[in-house]
């Protein structure tokens, strides 16, 4: 082609597809395999489909899943959006948890239907654009970090057995005052106390110090995320981060990381050198990430709706969260 000829490839429209994340009594998640002969045909995926010209997501929503399946939406809010680049088409996965609707899930396009729950769900068997959005299944709306008083063990396994009991069900074990061989005892008694409540416990901590410690994952901070070569930890286990800026994100997504939190959104008695993001601020970060972010800084439960308005899996916490 000369210099004179104009480029007349067609540029690739981003197609923006809207999904349901619907769950049964037990929580498990309706699924639905795509047809053989479809672009990444034979896997299974979430149910949707494309937003059409003029329809706002909401619409595209509940025409797409009464469509398929043959259920009226009554009621559902933001989950995770997920962009995708396949080589020969970019999606957005705009992806949303139906929390009420009405009728009897089918395949009304012949398409075979299941209920896994997330934990079940094998990746492989989903489109590489579904997995972030398995992930943000498995992930809670909450998590908490714990705060001060991790020099008094009993005292503060005790707050901990508080936060539990109040539904608390992702913990972030933080407590960087301790010397190594306390942190580890620590962490054991926070672990059988997660343990008998469900919930799964995150280590701050450098890996390398850890040893045979129980966990159910890591959190890595920032200076060890972008120190890192490739993911650590064991094979099943959650790893997130902690992150302030796009590259940060863009880090730990590359990492396949399995969550980020995000901060700061407000001011905080903790940093308050830190300039806030602001609800808008943290959105655009999170749009292009491409994994479930939680969103810290000044928050509480009583955020959690502003946070899944602007793109967050939910909210992290220390004083919002942290038993007095």
């Amino acid at each position: 082609m000369s210099a004179s000829t104009p480029n007349t490839a067609p540029s690739r429209v981003l197609i923006h597809v809207m999904v349901g994340a619907i769950a049964d009594a037990e929580g498990r998640i309706l699924v639905t395999k795509r047809p053989d002969h479809v672009h990444q045909g034979g896997l299974w995926e979430f149910p949707g489909g494309k937003l059409e010209s003029g329809e706002r997501p909401e619409q595209g929503l509940r025409r797409e899943l009464a469509e398929e399946l043959g259920i009226q939406v009554r009621a559902s809010r933001p989950l995770i959006r997920v962009q995708h680049d396949y080589g020969d088409r970019q999606v957005l996965l705009d992806v949303h948890r139906v929390e009420d609707y009405c009728g009897v899930p089918a395949g009304c396009e012949g398409q075979p239907l299941d209920w896994l729950h997330p934990d079940a769900m094998e990746p492989s068997c989903f489109p590489a654009a579904d997995r972030p959005i398995i992930n943000a299944l498995r992930l809670p709306a909450v998590l908490l970090i714990t705060g001060d008083g991790a020099d008094r063990p009993n005292a503060f396994i005790e707050r901990l057995g508080c936060a539990l009991a109040d539904g608390v069900r992702l913990v972030q074990l933080r407590a960087h005052g301790l010397s190594d061989a306390k942190y580890s005892a620590l962490a054991a008694r926070a672990h059988a106390l997660c343990e008998s409540h469900q919930a799964r416990l995150l280590l701050n901590r450098d890996p390398d110090s850890l040893g045979d410690v129980s966990r159910h994952g890591l959190h890595l901070t920032t200076g060890r995320l972008m120190g890192l070569e490739a993911r650590p930890g064991r094979a099943g286990e959650l790893v997130g981060a902690s992150c302030h800026s796009a590259r940060q994100l863009a880090r730990a997504c590359e990492l396949g990381l399995d969550y980020a939190v995000l901060s700061p959104v407000k001011p905080t008695a903790s940093h308050p050198e830190a300039a806030p993001l602001g609800w808008e601020g943290f959105a655009s970060l999170v749009e292009p990430a491409g994994l479930p972010v939680y969103a810290l800084g000044g928050l509480s439960p009583a955020d959690l709706a502003a946070a899944f308005t602007h793109g967050a899996q939910g909210v992290a916490a220390i004083r919002g969260l942290w038993p007095a």
